[in-house]
């Protein structure tokens, strides 16, 4: 399962949520009507009620402290944080409060480890055998794995279990094939010189990773770092500590020297700040917010000038042409905007239709939404969770309610399911307008937001007219409209009659301020090396 592809995972998943929704609509979606500025629109409730029973999660949180220079340790503080269940707003575990002193300490072994450690001189094969062994880990204790990132995060347990966990698993072989064939080049130079370059590891990298996709960006940001032959010290998302730390242990049972793998959970001002700013940190990575990532370089540059690599936010176009097969447009558009509850930074969220398709679009678009099964995410068939936290919850529910404001029409949902946790019903947008707010933030919820296009240069200036550019969906039978869009979108990736296809060999990353640098693949290799060239005179050689 491990070595499966998640474009292929997600791809079946799509095909069974669409079957589950299908067989589930007449479950009842309770159809009211909403006055909304002088227009009645219909408002639907989802077919699950999010008050439901809820399942106990089959998993015991047994990590929650710290992992610095190999062992399990408290805050230097002794303080602690609680981390919540999203699908109640109640703690489920109290973590170790991570602070400047904290990642100081983290840093010290970190740099110990890359300074005096065997890591950086152990054989690339044997760094390689044990990324190995974690992704052997990883796929023997995928259950828990799935059932904690489920539990702390609220994504549906299926989607975490059959797709996030295998890719992390996949991720991590990935990248250990890769341990053992970093290497130079010999360049020829004018005059008797033999000229080499080494790719050396870059020393003690700090990561801080989000909440949306803790395993996944996990492993984006260790498999690299560690395949390359550098130390970590990582700061999980204060929401969602839990998985960071179960697989820490395993990287310890897969013998993982001392102080090569430290992680910190903690605050992003106080300890991620703190990670950002030290100065015996070598690079630093970040995936987050945009506004967040232009603070994490600020503090790189005021502290030693260390290289910085960036993921940062999006307001993806997706592209729908007038040759579109329809229903199958609608359920892509549908994925690419509420899969993993809309939390994801490059999703679909601005939804471009040709006018001739564009009544048609919205009422089969507005039918899929009311059809999305949302509750407890351990449930069998569930496709939505709740909400991360209340501070998203209510920044989703702003942005709806600016969308009703400015005169879109609310097609469906638009509120809160159900009176616990962090639920919110799918919201359908259309007569979306390009300035209003939810065409041009980054809402991050299940909010879908229709636009009606015309020609296609109207369209490729309408989508580049934002300040972000991480990702675009195409859809359309014509190659010549599609290799036109692909070329002419200012995005990093751009899919095709697909979306959100992932693989550990495509890179991922933004233009403008969607970030810096590429994760994944080959070019995430670059972000972990220094390249060194070695000059050395040659005494009469026989060829130059």
């Amino acid at each position: 399962m491990a070595a499966r592809r998640l474009s292929f995972l997600l791809s079946r998943s799509l095909s069974a949520a669409s079957s589950s929704s299908s067989s589930s609509s007449s479950s009842g979606s309770a159809a009211s009507l909403l006055r909304s500025r002088g227009r009645s629109v219909s408002r639907f409730s989802s077919t699950a009620v999010a008050t439901e029973e809820l399942i106990i999660p089959p998993v015991q949180i047994s990590h929650t402290q710290h992992l610095i220079n190999g062992k399990f340790v408290d805050a230097a503080s002794g303080k602690k944080f609680p981390t919540y269940d999203p699908r109640t707003g109640e703690v489920i575990a109290h973590v170790a409060e991570g602070d400047a002193e904290d990642i100081n300490r983290a840093v010290a072994a970190a740099r110990k480890a890359f300074d005096e450690g065997p890591w950086p001189k152990m054989g690339a094969y044997e760094r390689s055998r044990i990324l190995l062994r974690v992704a052997d880990l990883v796929e023997k204790n995928s259950e828990e794995l799935a059932a904690l990132e489920t539990w702390n995060n609220g994504k549906p347990y299926e989607q975490a279990l059959t797709a996030e966990v295998p890719m992390l698993a996949r991720l991590f072989h990935y990248y250990a094939g890769w341990a053992d064939k970093i290497h130079g080049l010999t360049v020829p130079a004018d005059g008797p010189y033999h000229v080499q370059t080494l790719h050396e590891p870059i020393g003690v990298a700090g990561q801080i990773i989000p909440w949306n996709f803790p395993l996944l960006m996990f492993a984006w940001k260790v498999g690299p770092a560690l395949a390359c032959g550098n130390t970590i010290v990582l700061k999980s998302a204060e929401q969602t500590p839990l998985t960071a730390l179960y697989v820490a242990k395993l990287f310890q049972e897969a013998g993982l020297p001392p102080g090569v793998l430290n992680v910190v959970s903690g605050d992003g001002p106080t300890a991620g700040a703190a990670l950002a700013s030290h100065m015996d940190v070598d690079k630093v990575a970040f995936t987050g917010s945009t506004d967040t990532g232009k603070i994490i370089l600020e503090l790189a540059a005021r502290s030693n000038l260390k290289p910085v690599t960036l993921e940062l936010g999006g307001k993806s176009p997706f592209i729908i042409c007038e040759d579109a097969d329809i229903d199958h447009a609608v359920e892509l558009a549908h994925f690419a905007l509420f899969f993993n509850q809309g939390q994801c930074c490059c999703a679909g969220s601005r939804t471009f239709v040709h006018e001739r398709v564009y009544d048609e679009f919205i009422e089969k678009a507005k039918a899929r939404a009311v059809k999305r099964v949302v509750g407890d995410p351990f449930k069998k068939g569930v496709e939505q969770g709740p909400q991360i936290d209340n501070e998203q919850f209510e920044k989703v529910l702003r942005y709806i309610r600016a969308g009703i404001d400015s005169d879109a029409t609310l097609e469906c949902g638009g509120g809160r399911l159900g009176s616990k946790g962090y639920f919110i019903q799918p919201t359908v947008f259309s007569n979306v307008k390009d300035d209003m707010l939810i065409a041009k933030d980054e809402i991050f919820g299940p909010v879908q937001s229709i636009l009606k296009f015309k020609e296609l240069d109207e369209v490729v200036r309408r989508a580049n007219a934002t300040r972000y550019g991480l990702a675009a969906g195409v859809f359309t039978k014509n190659i010549d409209t599609a290799n036109y869009l692909t070329r002419a979108l200012r995005a990093g990736t751009v899919w095709v009659n697909c979306f959100d296809v992932f693989d550990a060999a495509i890179p991922f990353g933004g233009y403008k301020m969607s970030g810096i640098g590429r994760e994944k693949g080959i070019y995430s290799l670059h972000n972990y090396l220094q390249v060194k060239a070695v000059v050395t005179p040659l005494k009469n050689p026989a060829w130059l």
